[in-house]
């Protein structure tokens, strides 16, 4: 046998306690990288009898070493194979004739060949184990908050340790103009897992809209007791979050379970979403009503339904002529959060411009001083896509002046 001494149990230590990799992987990935070396030493590639050859470790003592099966006879007529009853007892004061013991056929110098084997095969464990490792951490924390601290900045990446393996938060997944600075605490969404064929990493976001959610069921107990159900969220992470729940009980009220006493919970979940606006929408069976209520604080005067169709479902709303920027929002913001929240396109009008348009679809009925306005008519679909909305109104509603980008639905 071969003595390695200590070194293989602080190798051992020092995996388990830096890595996480069980002592007991650590001692298989040692056998396994012996049996490898020694076939190639051997050039030996496939056995037939996978028990003819094994690998003995002896923790205690740092000796290793490879074993060959023989059969114990009273002759020996094939020293490859066989071993004589005296010889074998030497190992195994219990064999008899007929049996098997395994004797020691460790090379004194595997060469430098064999060694590199053995370097690869232990090299390639390990990293089967780390994987291994970080699926089951993945598996544990997908799709939660968890805790973490900030270790260093790549680039634009962001490395965040959550327990014993780093995590990696991309630029598209940080808030925009959010600060991380080396050492700060703080909490992720476990979004995704990126293989790429060594150790996986895991990807964690703080703009994803799971992770408003998160924050809603840390903070909002009927969440957490199936009282309060959020059905669907729109984020521009950083800047404003459109929140749509309902509620089970009827005596339980959905945006009021949200805000909580005095504001003490929306406040709080605006405090860990660093100062991120939310808004609490009551969500509703009825589009129309759905839509009017995503649309707040702009008052709305009516919701027509132009394109029933899943696929493109197309909707417009009329509102007042000073409601319209507001209904918008700077840069279109607000529609567009709403028109995410709600799954529908929305064509935003105001009341003049419907008047006109009837107008100029109905000269005869057009507005004339002193007999009123006609009645405005919906039959020619001019839908406009939320992306595109543009305020019409530099004073939109309590919205920072910025270039957005869209952040993709759950």
């Amino acid at each position: 046998m071969i003595k390695l001494g200590s070194q293989l149990q602080e190798a051992a230590e020092q995996l388990e306690r830096e890595k996480g990799i069980p002592r007991a992987v650590f001692m298989d990935s040692i056998k396994e990288a012996m049996m490898a070396a020694y076939k190639r030493y051997a050039h030996i590639h496939e056995l037939e009898d996978t028990d003819l050859f094994q690998v003995q470790l002896l923790e205690k003592s740092g000796e290793i070493g490879v074993f060959k099966r023989k059969n114990v006879v009273e002759s020996v007529e094939n020293e490859e194979d066989e071993i004589s009853v005296p010889d074998a007892l030497g190992i195994d004061a219990n064999v008899k004739e007929g049996e098997t013991v395994y004797v020691d056929i460790t090379p004194t110098d595997f060469g430098r060949i064999a060694a590199q084997s053995a370097k690869q095969v232990m090299t390639q464990r390990i990293r089967e184990a780390e994987k291994h490792l970080v699926y089951n951490e993945f598996e544990d924390r997908k799709h939660t908050v968890v805790p973490g601290i900030i270790q260093r900045i790549e680039g634009r990446n962001v490395i965040v340790s959550i327990g014993r393996i780093e995590a990696i938060m991309p630029a598209r997944e940080q808030i925009p103009g959010e600060y991380y600075r080396v050492g700060n605490k703080i909490r992720v969404f476990v979004s995704d897992l990126r293989d790429n064929g060594r150790v996986p990493q895991i990807i964690v976001s703080q703009a994803h809209p799971e992770m408003v959610r998160e924050v809603f069921e840390l903070e909002v107990p009927e969440i957490e007791d199936n009282l309060v159900e959020i059905k669907n969220i729109a984020r521009e992470a950083g800047y404003r979050t459109k929140v749509a729940v309902t509620s089970s009980d009827p005596d339980v009220d959905p945006q009021g379970a949200g805000i909580g006493s005095r504001g003490s919970r929306i406040q709080a979940i605006v405090n860990e979403l660093k100062n991120e606006k939310i808004d609490i929408i009551r969500w509703s069976a009825d589009p129309a009503e759905f839509i009017t209520n995503a649309l707040a604080p702009a008052k709305i005067i009516s919701v027509e339904l132009l394109n029933t169709d899943p696929a493109s479902q197309v909707a417009q709303v009329v509102v007042p002529d000073d409601q319209l920027s507001l209904a918008i929002g700077r840069e279109g913001q607000n529609v567009r959060l709403a028109a995410k929240l709600t799954g529908w396109k929305l064509d935003i009008k105001s009341i003049s411009q419907v008047q006109t348009m009837v107008a100029s679809a109905n000269p005869e009925n057009a507005f004339v001083e002193g007999h009123g306005a006609a009645e405005p008519e919906f039959h020619e679909e001019v839908a406009l896509d939320a992306n595109s909305a543009e305020a019409d109104d530099e004073e939109a509603f309590n919205v920072d002046e910025l270039d957005l980008e869209e952040y993709p639905s759950p």
